[in-house]
């Protein structure tokens, strides 16, 4: 790249009226207001850009005089660490004063604003995240990240281990940004540091951790990024769940998942790397503190027994009637891969396969059918409430399941009538 860097081009956001005008009010009577961060980066990087994230010398109260001044909407969303949110027509933009850190404790940091671009640079975690632009995309590259986005390589903002002392989190979005935007191997000073302040991540929030990891585990590919994750010690020290287990299926669940058009799905890729124990799930749930939904899905994937390729339809259907499908769906998916994985050097791996692949969209498009019977009928034909009563249900059930759900409403109800 040269010297004078845009992003015009290849920013069509950049032309969003609301946008220009918000940078040109921020940028009025001696203040600068700028593109910041990611928006930049995955410009240009030629990645989607979803947020539009804004950095100005104005102090929080003038942002939003000034905003709203302008006939927008501001929200004091953070505004002791100088943000504030700024809606224009239904699209929010973070507009963050210029910062310096004052004090850190490795979770947060007290800050004081500025007006000092380099400082506010200086303060962020890797040079690709620390680019700016002006309105019209001319990029302002103060810390290398243009140089390093050219090569795709991840680097810590000046002293490694003093920007990961600042915030512990930054080991695992070290690790997280590698996987999306990194290539070859990580930067090795950043990887030393990762390393050697490990311990430091204990005194993070469960809910931090577990946002980064599932960011991470969210990336097109993340096997190299668990790799070196692995290799430094990191993973076993937020995930140890992982340490006797492996990490091999990831790469060939997500070469699996681009074949067949599969979205990236981190819970079914946490559970690629770690074993199918409901105990442990459990813990695994309580410890980062996973939603509710998150954590039953684990629990339901964990109890459910492995589904062989050569079982038929029937049986699957039966196993499905009495278990859960999405944890029925989730072991064929990781069989399916790990099965396709094996496929280059093992001729039955490529048979195991096909019939995963068979059940698979049969297990999809699986409805649970109802049992069309009620204890009522069977009072109606003059069983006595009871023990008894609820036998014969159950064995009718029974018996409509061997059918392959096929005996009607009349058929089980003769048969009722006759054991009554």
């Amino acid at each position: 790249m040269s010297e004078a860097v845009s992003i015009a081009g290849r920013a069509p956001w950049l032309r969003d009226k609301n946008l220009q005008r918000l940078l040109a009010v921020l940028s009025g009577h001696g203040d600068k207001a700028r593109i910041a961060g990611g928006a930049v980066r995955n410009a240009l990087m030629n990645q989607p850009v979803a947020d539009v994230d804004i950095a100005t010398t104005t102090q929080p109260e003038e942002t939003m005089r000034r905003a709203e001044s302008a006939g927008f909407k501001s929200i004091p969303t953070g505004i002791a660490h100088g943000t504030i949110t700024v809606v224009a027509a239904g699209k929010p933009f973070e507009v963050t004063t210029l910062r310096a850190d004052i004090e850190t404790d490795g979770r947060r940091a007290k800050v004081s604003f500025g007006r000092d671009w380099k400082t506010d640079a200086e303060r962020r975690d890797f040079t690709i995240n620390a680019l700016y632009a002006e309105a019209d995309g001319t990029v302002v590259d103060l810390v290398g990240g243009i140089a390093d986005i050219e090569v795709r390589r991840l680097r810590f903002i000046g002293d490694a281990e003093a920007r990961i002392r600042e915030d512990y989190l930054r080991i695992l979005r070290f690790f997280r940004f590698f996987a999306w935007y990194g290539d070859g191997r990580p930067d090795a000073e950043g990887l030393k540091a990762c390393a050697r302040l490990k311990e430091g991540l204990d005194r993070l929030s469960a809910e931090r951790v577990w946002s980064e990891l599932k960011k991470l585990l969210s990336a097109p590919d993340p096997s190299r990024a668990l790799l070196w994750m692995r290799q430094a010690g990191v993973l076993s020290r937020v995930l140890p769940e992982s340490e006797k287990w492996g990490i091999d299926a990831i790469h060939s669940l997500a070469g699996t998942e681009r074949a067949l058009d599969w979205k990236a799905d981190p819970l079914l890729r946490l559970e690629a790397i770690v074993p199918p124990d409901a105990a442990r799930m459990n813990k695994l749930a309580e410890r980062l503190r996973l939603s509710s939904a998150e954590a039953n899905r684990l629990q339901r994937w964990a109890l459910t027994p492995p589904v062989e390729p050569t079982d038929t339809e029937g049986m699957l259907a039966r196993t499905l009637y009495h278990g859960d499908q999405q944890g029925i769906t989730d072991r064929l998916r990781l069989s399916l891969a790990a099965a396709r994985g094996r496929a280059m050097q093992d001729d039955g791996a490529l048979e195991q396969a096909g019939g995963f692949s068979r059940l698979l969209g049969y297990a999809e498009k699986w409805r649970r059918p109802v049992f069309p019977v009620k204890g009522a009928d069977l009072t109606a034909l003059g069983a006595a409430p009871g023990p008894e009563l609820g036998a014969l249900l159950k064995k009718l059930e029974t018996e409509w399941i061997g059918s392959g759900f096929s005996l009607g409403r009349d058929a089980l109800l003769e048969r009722a009538a006759q054991a009554i």
